[in-house]
């Protein structure tokens, strides 16, 4: 398993994989006890938790925004916030850098602060991190892989090279993803620090694989975007249904990729997707 500069095409055939909800059932928990309480107590939005705290979720688990970048999530709270709730200084500033930033991560964030003229850059940068050791402090038995990803990490890895394509943290996903022992299906990593999943794709795509050639799994809708910006195929992780599409990606989607017959497959997938997460 290597990084994104270093990897080399070695099959015809890419499956690019997302992380957190869609091969790892870590995606509820990390929202639900580390992004949105650590959000609560770096703005001090204590009077209003219970209902902040359930539109969090909202955004970020439960709708067509689910699995946005984590500062993009956070400024759609944030304006929220300050619309309803508590202003919120600085907010413009940090919203122009997540629409913007070529990089939306921590050291990106940390670039742009000496420019920073108002307070929600550093704090953000600061609830950031604050997630990041809420995450790693969740207990093992809380981050483990969804039943039947293994077994379909494995299938497409027979046939096919296969990529992490992830907007987490490149050192959470390396230390769930070798505890559970799916680094073995892996050939390389490409999370937060490697840019946005469309532009790891493209860089993917330049190793020279047809774009008819790759699979995107995931399970949000950025997922799907970064598939179709780059011309490939996308397969879903259906959220509450993910042990059948795992089940599914094994004896309906790897064959139909391999076979070159996916696309109307891949339609009805796209449907189904789309109707799971309410809209269709």
């Amino acid at each position: 398993m290597t990084d994104l500069q270093h990897f080399v095409k070695a099959h015809e055939f890419l499956v690019c994989v997302d992380s957190d909800g869609c091969a790892m059932d870590t995606m509820d928990i990390k929202h639900e006890r580390c992004f949105g309480p650590c959000m609560v107590e770096e703005w001090a939005l204590q009077p209003w938790a219970g209902p902040i705290l359930a539109r969090w979720n909202e955004i970020n688990l439960y709708t067509m925004t689910r699995g946005v970048n984590r500062f993009k999530g956070l400024a759609m709270a944030l304006t929220e916030i300050d619309a309803r709730y508590t202003p919120i200084e600085g907010l413009a500033e940090f919203r122009a850098w997540a629409d913007t930033a070529p990089e939306l991560s921590n050291d990106g964030l940390a670039r742009a602060l000496p420019g920073a003229a108002g307070p929600c850059m550093a704090k953000t940068l600061s609830w950031s991190r604050k997630v990041n050791a809420a995450i790693n402090a969740l207990p093992e038995t809380a981050k483990r892989p969804f039943a039947g990803a293994a077994e379909g990490l494995a299938a497409a890895h027979g046939r096919a090279d296969v990529a992490v394509v992830s907007s987490a943290n490149r050192e959470a996903v390396e230390e769930e993803w070798a505890r559970c022992g799916l680094l073995d299906s892996v050939d390389v990593l490409c999370c937060q620090d490697a840019g946005s999943k469309a532009a790891c794709i493209a860089r993917l795509l330049a190793k020279g694989y047809a774009p008819d050639h790759i699979l995107m799994v995931g399970d949000a809708p950025g997922d799907k975007a970064a598939a179709e910006k780059n011309g490939v195929w996308f397969y879903p992780i259906l959220v509450r249904h993910e042990a059948a599409s795992w089940a599914e990606l094994i004896d309906t989607a790897l064959p139909r990729l391999l076979a070159g017959t996916y696309a109307p497959y891949g339609a009805d997938c796209a449907d189904r997707f789309a109707r799971n997460l309410g809209q269709g």
